[in-house]
């Protein structure tokens, strides 16, 4: 049963992130604004790309745990610093 929730959860995560993701997506092609662009990229890697390492790659390439948490911290990094960088411009 709790499998159940944290996979809905995981799945909502990604949803409403892949959502915010390409409201800031559109802002920038309206605006042409660097920051939504950064703003964009930097959700969908928090938000939507580990969900894709997780539950994508993982089974798909037969990564191992220790891969898996991998690929997930470094997009956790890349989101941050999308989002860090998105702030400071």
């Amino acid at each position: 049963m709790l499998s159940v929730v944290a996979t809905a959860g995981g799945v909502a995560t990604a949803c409403l992130g892949a959502y915010v993701s390409y409201l800031a997506y559109d802002g920038w092609r309206r605006n042409e604004s660097r920051t939504m662009l950064l703003l964009a990229v930097g959700v969908a890697c928090i938000a939507v790309l580990p969900y894709v390492v997780a539950y994508g790659l993982t089974p798909l390439l037969g990564l191992s745990d220790a891969a898996t948490v991998f690929g997930v911290t470094v997009a956790h990094l890349i989101g941050l610093g999308a989002l860090a960088r998105s702030v400071t411009d």
